[in-house]
């Protein structure tokens, strides 16, 4: 029986300190509860920009992760070139996102670029970062339903 392939995902935004390190977070916390852990190799994320490169995560970011008991702590850095090469999934978080991705997209590579739309709660307040994470946690549980993925199976 040969070794289960796993899985490399990559959540993009813009700057990488609001809504891409918390959708790592809580899908990196998704597998966790569901035992999911052998399927997936890198789970990670990235910003279409530098801006905030090297920096934690934003402040209501990490306090709304804490609420719910998910664990966080990334340092905020722009995609690269090999990004494209090492992920099976660049999720981009909004349509520019993703047409930036899809711009820088080597020829070749093997990920695929897909997204949904999760708002930027970066000007818009405290509660926009809990909604943002509601929204996490449904494509979170959405992307791992259609992976089918359980004891057993084989990617």
């Amino acid at each position: 029986m040969g070794e289960t392939r796993r899985l490399n995902v990559l959540f993009c935004c813009l700057g990488n300190i609001c809504r891409s390190p918390m959708a790592e977070a809580v899908f990196a916390h998704k597998v966790h509860q569901h035992a999911l852990e052998e399927h997936f190799g890198v789970i990670d994320s990235c910003g279409t920009a530098d801006y905030h490169e090297g920096e934690e995560p934003d402040m209501r970011t990490v306090r709304v992760c804490k609420s719910h008991n998910v664990p966080i702590s990334h340092l905020a850095r722009a995609i690269q070139p090999d990004d494209f090469h090492k992920f099976d999934y660049i999720f981009g978080m909004d349509t520019n996102n993703i047409k930036n991705i899809q711009r820088i997209q080597p020829k070749g590579s093997k990920a695929s670029d897909d997204g949904a739309t999760v708002m930027d709660p970066y000007y818009i307040g405290d509660k926009a970062f809990h909604t943002v994470f509601e929204q996490c946690e449904r494509y979170s549980d959405a992307f791992l339903a259609s992976l089918k993925l359980g004891p057993g199976a084989q990617l």
